[in-house]
């Protein structure tokens, strides 16, 4: 894992908090809506960011959301403190996440995983504190299948990487395959880049 980047992306994040909200509307609330629908028990959300999604929460779920940005973490508490539904939100790196083995029944991740600077490292984490039983959400863009846009993605790649800390051709499923995971429901929201995943832990009891 390379700090120096984890720093300089948590830097980038900050600097964008400001505007993350419309950057943010390229993910329609319909696809958080029926994203979230899925979460039961004892949620985490990894890089919560501003809260975009806090209103989607079913209310009977308790929510605990991580990000490594304070400055989007206090827009997201800004959000939080307008809803009826309480909500735990925390300072932390997803890729060190200082929760015990086992904690989560849903971990909930919309658009992280093409920041996260280790993203299999971060996926690992995410398995650790999932209960073997739980479920992992995510609605992820990344690499399309289609070469030759996924060619242009690789040539576009470093404008959003300087700008905001963001790949656009990260091969998430490979990711998750690599640390462990297992996709167990996967749907095309945006041809193949924009994709919603439900993953087992693919871990024993």
């Amino acid at each position: 894992m390379n700090n120096k980047q984890t720093e300089t992306i948590k830097r980038r994040y900050n600097r964008i908090s400001s505007v993350f909200d419309v950057m943010d509307r390229m993910i329609r609330e319909k696809w958080r809506e029926d994203l979230l629908q899925h979460a039961h028990g004892k949620v985490l959300e990894v890089g919560v960011g501003t809260g975009s999604n806090l209103k989607f929460y079913p209310k009977y779920v308790e929510v605990t959301g991580i990000d490594f940005s304070p400055a989007m973490l206090e827009k997201a508490r800004n959000k939080a403190r307008k809803m009826p539904q309480s909500f735990d939100l925390i300072e932390m790196d997803a890729q060190q996440m200082e929760f015990p083995d086992n904690t989560f029944d849903t971990v909930v991740s919309t658009c992280v995983f093409c920041s996260v600077p280790d993203p299999v490292q971060g996926l690992k984490e995410i398995r650790r504190v999932t209960k073997a039983e739980g479920k992992v959400i995510m609605l992820e863009h990344m690499r399309s299948d289609n070469e030759v846009v996924g060619k242009a993605m690789d040539i576009l790649n470093p404008i959003g990487l300087n700008i905001v800390g963001a790949n656009i051709n990260r091969k998430t499923i490979k990711n998750i395959e690599q640390a462990g995971m297992k996709v167990e429901n996967e749907e095309f929201l945006m041809s193949s880049i924009m994709r919603r995943l439900i993953l087992s832990p693919n871990k024993k009891n």
